[in-house]
């Protein structure tokens, strides 16, 4: 059977795409979820406008994510860690104690946006970066202290 997605379906293919799925999995799965409509004449004009309305929205909050991004590089988070000799962490720094530092200054940053490249384990100045809608990248500042 013939459907054209909806939304982005992993590992069968992205929003507007037409593709052949077998009959039961569109009857059972994707037609009742509104990931996709059976390939007719009218789905396609219908997909048209879905789409067309997708974008501006998507436009939309690429630009508040980017405004949100611009924000966020002007933040600097402290983080106090327990240390031990020679001035090694207990430790590292998670992306949760991150985005608990974030909330308490008024940012919502969920953990599984921030991107650790490496773990933090010194003292000091590092940037981190956050992965946010769409594409859109920021960073902020994360002073580690000694508790």
């Amino acid at each position: 059977m013939k459907v054209i997605l909806r939304e982005d379906v992993k590992a069968l293919g992205t929003a507007g795409e037409a593709v052949n799925v077998k009959d039961g999995f569109a009857r059972n799965f994707l037609v009742p979820r509104q990931l996709a409509y059976v390939a007719t004449a009218g789905a396609l004009k219908k997909i048209d406008h879905e789409m067309k309305k997708r974008s501006r929205i998507i436009e939309r909050e690429k630009i508040s994510a980017g405004e949100y991004a611009k924000r966020l590089e002007s933040v600097i988070v402290t983080v106090p860690m327990r240390v031990g000799e020679e001035e090694r962490l207990y430790g590292s720094v998670t992306a949760q104690m991150l985005s608990d530092a974030l909330m308490r200054q008024g940012y919502d940053v969920d953990r599984r946006m921030i991107v650790l490249d490496e773990q933090i384990r010194t003292l000091g100045a590092h940037t981190v970066s956050v992965r946010l809608q769409h594409g859109v990248h920021g960073s902020f500042r994360v002073n580690v202290v000694a508790e």
